[in-house]
């Protein structure tokens, strides 16, 4: 394809299917400690083999419960975050997950005090450093660490522009440059978050590329 091209395909999948993860989970994100904690807890259950929708309704229902910062959390029993998996439809793993956010959520008190700009700040501004903090989180692995850091980098610029493999294979779909730097540059000013989100969405359902691929024709 031309540069034009691609321009224009990009543009009409932010355009289409530019909603970020955590804005789909009603998490409006700021560099504040509750949000972050909010985004953690989705990475963690977007990392398991399950629907990107359940785990997104089951961050809902956290939420909804209560359990919005790791003390809450932490404190709360684990039937209840159990029960509030089970309400999202997070029945496969809700038992497991359940316990690795009550210890995901102590050791974010006990390492950060329950603020993650610490974890950041420990970074350092160095992206491979906190994508290795990260996975000491129970349950968050790296494809979670790469999760978290795709959205987090709205409000942490040092990460941008963050486009990890996922997104790349979306943008193979689309017929894209499979290149961080090129798709940064044709993105222009685009919000780099919702660029990563609509290339996953991309990578995940063909239908989403072809989609975009007939808008542009």
């Amino acid at each position: 394809m031309s540069r034009d091209r691609d321009a224009k395909v990009l543009n009409e999948l932010v355009r289409a299917h530019g909603e970020t993860f955590a804005h789909e989970a009603g998490i409006t994100l700021r560099n504040t400690p509750q949000p972050l904690y909010r985004l953690l807890v989705l990475a963690v259950l977007l990392s398991a083999r399950i629907r990107g929708s359940v785990a997104v309704a089951s961050a809902r229902a956290l939420s909804e419960a209560g359990l919005r910062d790791p003390r809450r959390m932490a404190g709360a029993d684990w039937r209840a975050r159990v029960d509030a998996l089970g309400r999202g439809g997070y029945r496969r793993y809700d038992e497991r997950t359940a316990t690795q956010l009550g210890d995901g959520a102590e050791l974010v008190l006990e390492r950060w005090g329950g603020d993650l700009r610490r974890l950041r700040a420990e970074g350092d501004g160095s992206v491979p450093a906190l994508r290795a903090l990260l996975q000491e989180v129970p349950g968050l692995g790296p494809a979670g660490a790469d999760i978290f850091l795709r959205e987090v980098q709205a409000v942490w610029p040092e990460v941008a522009p963050y486009l990890d493999a996922k997104t790349l294979s979306g943008a193979g779909r689309l017929g894209l440059p499979e290149d961080a730097g090129r798709l940064a540059g044709l993105a222009g000013d685009t919000d780099p978050a919702a660029l990563a989100a609509a290339l996953v969405r991309a990578a995940l359902d063909k239908h989403v590329a072809q989609e975009c691929l007939a808008h542009a024709a």
